[in-house]
């Protein structure tokens, strides 16, 4: 074995799967020799996305070898005319015989044109479950079957230096199936999921040795095919004229993805001697601290309500710039007076009721900016960010100087 300098090794060029969103959350593309696993609910998508990528690499002149385990040749292909990526270059091989597959990832099978195993860009097996492996007992979708099917699928991908995409199944739990140790053999674990009741899809990575694993890409399932969604704030926000108390504007971060959220507080007094918390959106432990907060450093009563807090549009948020918008959207619920509709809140809040700066502030001003925002209260511990043209800057220390920015 040749013992090489990390400077001296020369990165392999990534292939682009010519889904933009998709490129993104892997960290910009595919890496030749790579695996990636991608697992989601039944029906979700899962193939239907695969499968456009894998169409529109095809149509750039590279071969791709797609696998189905679960569908007939005829069926993959009325699926791919009907979304617009049918390529010559699009090969097909389906049946449940890994062997047969890794022979047709080699020979270039069932294509008339002199494809040979070099010219192989891109390989797509779905799924790891409906796929059985030679020399391994038990029926497919078994541990052991698992096991080895993924084994053999990065064996060959590796020695051939393309990537490879393989599809999981999950669980009720909503884990993918199989052994643990199948996250662990692949390069990138994807998670594909959506609500039943809504046509977009979000994607986002668990682990991926190739890039950071917060970006979010979302599409929209439509009657041609999964679409990226560009506007992903326009998911979140209704863009209302009406001032109503308790709704508060804030700029979260999807990994580099500046997002709008509008975080909506309702009050509304108790009988009961325990007032009860409700939070969708926001961790309910954060959102019962950011309460005793509010209600100690700020001297607004909240123990003689029942309060609940949601997310507008379903959106769910780890980032704890959100704390501030919270606290001040908590705030005009109680009180009963609607804050400024064209203001967001930018900070985290301590227990001691000081706002303190948020991560990479420039980018959530210019989203804030691009939605027509032009107010935006924030940290003055926030140094040398300076405002997009419409946008002014409302510098404070603390929660209570906060609320006196909103009016509250």
């Amino acid at each position: 074995m040749e013992v090489v300098s990390a400077v001296s090794v020369t990165p392999p060029e990534r292939l682009s799967s010519g889904i933009t969103e998709l490129d993104r959350v892997l960290g910009g593309g595919l890496v030749p020799g790579g695996v990636a696993l991608i697992g989601g609910q039944p029906g979700i998508g899962k193939s239907t996305l695969l499968l456009q990528a894998g169409g529109l690499v095809a149509s750039t002149g590279t071969p791709v070898l797609y696998m189905s385990g679960e569908e007939s040749s005829a069926q993959v292909a009325l699926r791919a005319k009907r979304l617009g990526v049918a390529s010559e270059n699009l090969l097909l091989y389906c049946g449940s015989d890994l062997e047969d597959a890794l022979l047709a990832l080699k020979t270039g099978l069932n294509t008339d044109s002199k494809t040979d195993a070099k010219n192989i860009g891109l390989f797509i097996l779905d799924s790891v479950q409906a796929v059985r492996a030679p020399g391994e007992t038990g029926w497919p979708g078994t541990p052991n079957q698992v096991r080895a099917v993924a084994q053999l699928a990065v064996d060959a991908a590796r020695a051939a230096q393309i990537p490879a995409v393989l599809v999981g199944h999950i669980t009720k739990d909503g884990r993918l199936a199989g052994p643990m140790l199948l996250e662990h053999m692949v390069d990138t674990v994807l998670t594909f999921s959506g609500e039943g009741y809504s046509s977009y899809r979000m994607l986002r990575a668990v682990k991926n040795r190739y890039g950071n694993t917060d970006e979010l890409g979302v599409f929209e399932m439509r009657e041609d095919g999964l679409a990226a969604v560009e506007d992903k704030s326009g998911l979140y926000w209704n863009r209302s004229d009406v001032a109503v108390p308790g709704v508060a504007m804030t700029i979260a971060l999807e990994g580099s993805t500046p997002l709008v959220a509008e975080v909506q507080t309702l009050a509304t007094p108790t009988a009961f001697p325990y007032p009860k918390r409700t939070s969708r959106g926001i961790e309910l432990n954060r959102f019962q601290l950011l309460a005793a907060v509010l209600e100690k450093r700020a001297g607004i009563l909240c123990s003689a309500h029942d309060l609940y807090l949601n997310i507008a549009g379903g959106l769910s948020i780890q980032d704890p710039s959100a704390d501030l918008a919270s606290c001040v959207s908590l705030a005009s619920a109680l009180r009963d007076r609607p804050l400024r509709g064209d203001c967001c809140y930018l900070g985290e809040v301590g227990l001691a009721g000081e706002v303190r700066p948020v991560t990479r502030l420039g980018s959530r001003l210019k989203e804030a900016e691009r939605l027509g925002l032009r107010c935006a209260v924030v940290s003055a511990g926030e140094r040398g960010v300076s405002a997009p043209g419409g946008i002014k800057i409302e510098r404070v220390d603390n929660l209570g100087e906060a609320l006196k920015k909103g009016g509250l």
